[in-house]
């Protein structure tokens, strides 16, 4: 029998401090993520064994041995996720009660409400947050409904009148149309006829979504003049694998997150670098 554990556990020895600079923030997010993405494999083909991954939690955060008050919040992150609910935001990034403030909407969409609540956490929980995270994710439904709008337009009849739904995909096509202008460069004319073009088109419409929602947000910071102490990143979570992706120039393989791109010759690198990769390869076919 393989048996999979996920424990919260508070002891007074294991309890982290909060992250002090972006950087360690970053650094711990990866790292949680690494810890979360080897659980299943670590699990033991033996029978009786089990793969454990453990939690640690102050009870404080919970409001436990607080006298009765609530705890204050201190996230030192804040993630804007999909809604989708196969990517559980703490669990990704093995973090507990208090030490994320997250955000989802259906596609990681910035809108004025979502905008307004990353917001929030900027000017309220600056003593605390120092990292906001931008994280799409694989086989997205609201990404896949605006690649399916773009390849047959026709098809956006049948949201006249759901006028929710489309707002979400009217907001989505631009990076499908910038993640189609990418395929077609890097990969010439022709590349709509290869067997997994919609694949792949999704997939680095999902990762540009993020990059474009976390460029957004660092100049968010910047007309805030938050200094050092606050930063924004973004990644892919890739379902399968349990890891988050995010390319570079360099390294079209990598995983963690990553800076957005910080002018348009940057998200042209990022875009090359992601659309070159062993994963969108695979996916045209």
């Amino acid at each position: 029998m393989r048996i999979v554990e996920i424990v919260y556990r508070y002891d007074a020895e294991e309890l982290r401090a909060r992250p002090d600079s972006p950087r360690a923030a970053r650094e711990r997010l990866q790292r949680g993520n690494l810890d979360f993405a080897s659980l299943i494999e670590r699990i033991d083909v033996g029978e009786g064994r089990v793969a454990q991954q453990v939690v640690h939690v102050d009870p404080r955060e919970l409001g436990v041995r607080t006298g009765g008050a609530a705890p204050l919040q201190r996230p030192f992150a804040a993630v804007l996720g999909c809604a989708d609910a196969r990517v559980p935001i703490e669990l990704v990034f093995h973090e507990g009660p208090n030490d994320l403030f997250v955000v989802r909407v259906a596609g990681n969409v910035l809108g004025p409400d979502i905008l307004g609540s990353l917001r929030y956490a900027m000017q309220h929980l600056g003593d605390s947050v120092r990292l906001i995270v931008v994280l799409g994710h694989s086989g997205c439904g609201a990404i896949g409904a605006a690649v399916d709008t773009y390849l047959r337009p026709g098809g956006y009849l049948d949201l006249s009148d759901q006028h929710d739904l489309r707002g979400i995909v009217d907001g989505l096509l631009a990076v499908v149309l910038m993640s189609a202008r990418v395929l077609s460069v890097t990969y010439g004319a022709g590349v709509e006829t290869r067997p997994g073009y919609r694949a792949a088109l999704a997939e680095l419409s999902v990762l540009c979504n993020a990059a474009l929602g976390a460029f957004t947000v660092q100049k968010e910071l910047e007309r805030a003049q938050v200094g050092d102490r606050l930063a924004a990143v973004f990644g892919a979570y890739v379902i399968d694998t349990r890891q988050i992706w995010a390319p570079v120039e360099s390294d079209g393989e990598r995983c963690g997150l990553a800076e957005p791109p910080a002018d348009l010759a940057a998200f042209r690198e990022l875009g090359r670098a992601a659309a070159l990769s062993a994963r969108i390869r695979k996916l045209l076919g």
